[in-house]
């Protein structure tokens, strides 16, 4: 059978999973009465919860005789990792563009790496039936961004579709007759080359995603490069540096049709497939016939940016809501994420019990954190810090810059472009985007938008939408000023009292509700000023024996600020922690003690100075 394989690349929210959904329908990939789920292809629960692809998933569909594999990728820059590796895949790309929103970071970094590739993309500009799309624009600012990356004569000369994904129909031209996706079809068929492969060299493929299942162990997928794969075939995995990992049998072939996979005896070069039956093999080994001496070229993956530590939950609570506590559970955990997920990196901390994990940004290590307090995790963490290096020419430290593109209504502008300053964002670009709202374009280093996106949302009513791409490494930017107002800490154990909590709410704003444990050292909210603020929220109202003509007043709290996971982590300063457990997010202090804390900020005051 004739094959194509093509990868949907785009920004966050321009439209992939949707449009991959109604292509599988129109496919014939599901009977007719078959319930599917909207999205169908993000499966597990926080892609669900989110609205976001985080791992990129492979599906096939058959059209007019010839197989296409489909590979979903996620658009958020911070699982760039995933689209990297998926490239190596696949002959061809479809590069989607919302017509309203035209190319964003995300669009430029992923049409880098298809350009780079040597991939001739296909462009979508998706969801015309907007109200306020203008694809025409889009579509020369698209152009001009092949132009700016850089591509060949032959790649600038582009098919271009118009479509909507939701609705389920592309066509050549704006005026189509918008019926259904048959000419994007039709599209891939011509325009994606079929793979140039050697069915008679030995069998070699690379691995390219990993996941684990409950009966078959460890699924390894990838596209076979060279020659023929065959159930029960001896095999070995080669690292990259060509060293022998292990040898085995591959115990079970499968391929992709629609949503499911589909056990068979043999595929051949060119096909994507998943194999069972080695234990030690990960990303990007290579797994090849014993002759195969050499492993196959593997794509460099970008260097994570950002470092967080993950450390054992060692407050008062530890152990108490959680199953998997010890750091040698958090240690075995951490490093079998980063057999599937090449963007993360590991390595044991200089703190007892901790470890420093790396990756691509806030939203990368917030998803982790989240799966592993689900599966019953305790950890702590500390506050993100950017990964710096020394440039070798200059002898100059440098920092990781992004480019943040902020889409927000004329009246909020001038907030936005304060803020960006005092954390050191140099301003590129402003022009109006219509519909009265403004883009701006910052160049401004990571650590200065860490913690800055909840701002940013309470500074535009809600209304700005903020995207960043990593631009590289250039001089360290100076100080920048971190969070202005200080903490309310808890000075006792028990739990919080509606009494006290009331006459804590002018001194800030409260993170805690009545009946909540609290600890020494736990943060119960803003403090209104700078300084920390030592408070008792257990102190509960002294009864006499007199009584009052009429009852007391009622006591009305001010709804607590609730935080997620992210804004929690963003939110810490140097000196404090987030407490992750499977029911709760917490905020403490590193040192619980307020005589601890008070010798450490001495300490480090004279070390300032």
């Amino acid at each position: 059978m004739e094959l194509r394989n093509v990868a949907i690349i785009a920004h966050v929210d321009h439209g992939k999973t949707t449009l991959v959904d109604n292509l599988l329908k129109q496919a014939g990939a599901f009977r007719a009465n078959q319930a599917v789920a909207e999205r169908a292809m993000d499966r597990n629960d926080l892609e669900r919860e989110r609205g976001i692809t985080i791992l990129a998933k492979s599906t096939a569909v058959e059209w007019k005789g010839v197989k296409i594999n489909i590979v979903d990728t996620p658009g958020h820059a911070d699982f760039g990792g995933e689209v990297e590796r998926i490239l190596s895949m696949v002959d061809g790309a479809i590069v989607l563009c919302d017509a309203a929103e035209g190319p964003l970071p995300q669009t430029k970094f992923v049409l880098t790496k298809a350009l780079a590739r040597g991939l001739k993309p296909i462009v979508v500009i998706n969801k015309v039936d907007r109200q306020d799309a203008r694809a025409d624009e889009v579509l020369n600012e698209v152009f001009d961004l092949f132009a700016a990356l850089g591509a060949s004569d032959e790649q600038l000369d582009f098919h271009t579709m118009f479509a909507s994904g939701r609705q389920g129909w592309a066509d050549l031209t704006m005026d189509g007759p918008r019926k259904d996706l048959s000419p994007m079809f039709d599209l891939i068929l011509s325009h994606v080359p079929q793979p140039k492969v050697d069915l008679d060299a030995p069998f070699a493929m690379n691995a390219t995603i990993l996941e684990a299942d409950n009966f078959l162990g460890r699924i390894l997928t990838g596209r076979i490069e060279q020659g023929v794969a065959r159930t029960n075939m001896p095999v070995r995995v080669m690292r990259q540096d060509g060293t022998v990992v292990e040898t085995g049998r591959l115990t079970k072939l499968m391929t992709f049709s629609g949503l499911d996979r589909v056990p068979v005896d043999e595929v051949q070069a060119g096909d994507i497939c998943a194999i069972a039956g080695l234990s030690e093999a990960t990303i990007p080994d290579t797994i090849a016939s014993p002759e195969v001496a050499e492993p196959l070229p593997a794509i460099p993956i970008d260097p994570p940016t950002l470092t967080m530590t993950f450390r054992i939950n060692d407050g008062p609570l530890g152990g108490r809501e959680g199953k998997k506590v010890t750091s040698r559970q958090i240690r075995d955990r951490l490093f079998k994420e980063t057999e599937g997920n090449v963007a993360i990196r590991v390595k044991v901390s200089e703190e007892v019990d901790a470890f420093e994990v790396a990756g691509r940004g806030e939203l990368q290590l917030g998803v982790l954190i989240e799966t592993m307090r689900r599966e019953g995790f305790e950890l702590t963490i500390g506050r993100p810090r950017v990964l710096t290096q020394v440039n070798a020419e200059t002898g100059e430290r440098e920092e990781p810059f992004e480019e943040a593109v902020i889409d927000v209504d004329e009246e909020f502008s001038g907030v936005v472009v304060e803020k960006m300053s005092v954390r050191k964002g140099m301003m590129q670009d402003m022009r109006p985007s219509g519909g009265g709202k403004v883009r701006l374009v910052f160049h401004i280093p990571s650590r200065g938008l860490i913690g800055y996106h909840g701002e940013f949302m309470t500074d535009t009513r809600g209304t700005g939408m903020m995207n960043r791409l990593f631009l590289g490494y250039r001089p360290w930017a100076g100080p920048i000023e971190g969070r202005i107002k200080g903490s309310l800490i808890s000075n006792s154990d028990g739990e919080a009292v509606q009494y006290s909590l009331f006459s804590l709410q002018e001194r800030g704003t409260l993170f805690v509700d009545p009946g909540a444990k609290v600890y020494v050292g736990l943060i119960l909210g803003e403090h209104s000023r700078e300084n920390d603020l030592d408070v008792n929220p257990i102190k509960e109202k002294k009864l006499t024996n007199v009584r009052a003509a009429g009852k007391d007043e009622a006591l009305l709290l001010i709804p607590p600020r609730r935080m997620s996971l992210e804004q929690a982590i963003a939110y810490i300063e140097e000196d404090e922690l987030v407490e992750v457990t499977p029911t709760a997010v917490r905020l403490r202090k590193r040192y619980l003690d307020p005589h601890e804390r008070k010798k450490h900020a001495k300490r480090g005051d004279s070390e300032a100075a």
